[in-house]
């Protein structure tokens, strides 16, 4: 894939974003047509977080499962059925008659979905020279990025003018268009020349060990001693599973890196926390601005999007300079500077100017840029290139696993000040105030992070 023509490149290139968009759309829009859902099928607002719940789970349960798979076969191959999956459940989601039956479909999308994040990092990486890595990482991560900023209000529209089946329907329609360009376009080249075994166990021990981790983690309110009891089964699984996996010659995951390569764990554990920042960020703002500021939910919609605006721009740039500046150092300034624009959320009251919110987002939005397609390139330039496969899973399980933490952090801290209250239904000075201590914890992951980000020592070789 390496000597591709200009044309294909460009194809990988279109393929590569648009599933990425697809599959970060379906989530972010349909967040606003849950109450649409609810009333179509008469369901509580617990039920529906079941929907999103068994999507997040099968996500990150099988992506490096399939990572594996499209290692020792092809990336294009398993992209392409996961795209097919992905395309065919929005079709019976649309047409979805029982809620039931919508929460099986979206699990199984969830399933196409790893599919998908386990490859399209992969494969745009395996068409570009390694000189220009992270220029194709940064196209990605680019167009995830749009997504987070047009997602709400396109999904807000489709969902107000058409109804929350038509979100499906238009995800659908660029998924299918991406597996017809992916079949068309993308080189048919396997990433290994031999033949590689298939770690069942290792794959097997993954399946069980996240969910029952991610889940336990989320529902630790919820669900009190059951909760602790699976988090607890979860870290038990997972360390058969780095026993089983550092005595395996072939193994779904080299666990031996995390040890032997700076680099690569570092940079893992470093995406993971900047993940946590990033979505209690979000949450932690929707409703300061709800709840303290008294601006509707468009309106807080519509100045909140200025920070993955800003990420859109400047991912590809950084992405870019990735290439040619050492991305360990790049990343490690991104989460500098996203720590700098969080701290003024820390002092934040019912008094301070939008303009001031404007200005902290557009650090934050530009930290996080610049941490993410750098960050990236570091993590996928420490693998042999039989290993993009997994390494394109790993990413995409350190995001599931960071923003689940970032949830529980922000839970824990609502719990202990407001019991069993919402925060969006509780008075604008205690929500300064969780708001308050949130952000300082946050602040110091950052920090955390930095520290992290500058241990990891060599440079990356671009030579794989």
């Amino acid at each position: 894939m390496m000597n591709e023509p200009k044309k294909g490149l460009k194809t990988t290139v279109i393929v590569v974003i648009l599933t990425a968009f697809a599959t970060a759309f379906t989530g972010s829009s349909l967040n606003l047509s849950i109450p649409s859902i609810a009333a179509d099928f008469n369901v509580s607002a617990s039920q529906l977080g079941w929907m999103v719940t068994a999507y997040a789970l099968a996500v990150a349960a099988f992506s490096v499962p399939f990572g594996r798979l499209a290692d020792i076969t092809s990336h294009r191959t398993i992209l392409l059925i996961g795209t097919a999956i992905f395309a065919a459940c929005c079709g019976i989601s649309a047409a979805a008659g029982s809620f039931a039956l919508l929460l099986i479909i979206r699990f199984i999308q969830g399933v196409g979905a790893a599919m998908v994040f386990s490859t399209n990092t992969a494969i745009i990486i395996s068409a570009f020279p390694p000189e220009k890595r992270g220029k194709a990482i940064g196209y990605s991560i680019g167009g995830t990025y749009v997504v987070l900023a047009s997602g709400p209000v396109v999904g807000g529209i489709i969902n107000q003018q058409l109804g929350w089946r038509f979100i499906f329907i238009f995800t659908g329609i660029l998924v299918l268009l991406a597996v017809i360009l992916a079949a068309a376009g993308l080189s048919k080249g396997k990433i290994s020349d031999k033949k590689r075994p298939f770690d069942l166990v290792g794959n097997i021990l993954f399946v069980i060990f996240i969910p029952l981790l991610m889940f336990g983690l989320s529902k630790l309110m919820d669900y009190g001693i059951w909760a602790v009891l699976m988090v607890a089964a979860g870290i038990a699984v997972g360390v058969i599973f780095v026993i089983h996996e550092s005595k395996e010659p072939d193994p779904a995951v080299n666990v031996r890196l995390f040890k032997s390569n700076l680099g690569f764990g570092l940079s893992n554990l470093s995406a993971l926390l900047n993940y946590a920042v990033t979505i209690a960020l979000s949450y932690l703002l929707s409703i300061y601005l709800q709840v303290v500021q008294g601006y509707s939910s468009q309106t807080a919609g519509l100045i909140m999007v200025c920070q993955p605006l800003v990420m859109a721009l400047l991912a590809p740039q950084f992405g870019k300079l990735s290439d040619r500046i050492s991305p360990f150092k790049l990343s490690s300034a991104g989460m500098g500077l996203s720590g700098i624009g969080i701290i003024a959320y820390i002092f934040v009251d019912e008094n301070t100017s939008v303009a001031v919110i404007i200005i902290a987002l557009i650090f934050v939005g530009a930290g996080f840029a610049m941490f993410s397609s750098p960050n990236t390139n570091a993590i996928m330039s420490c693998v042999d290139r039989k290993d993009y496969g997994v390494a394109s899973s790993l990413v995409s399980t350190m995001r599931t696993i960071g923003q689940t933490v970032g949830m529980v952090i922000v839970t824990l801290v609502v719990t202990f000040h407001l019991g069993s209250t919402p925060l969006a239904s509780s008075d604008p000075q205690t929500v300064i105030k969780v708001i308050h201590i949130s952000f300082i914890i946050f602040v110091i992951i950052c920090a955390i992070g930095v520290v992290i980000s500058l241990q990891r020592g060599k440079e990356p070789s671009h030579e794989r």
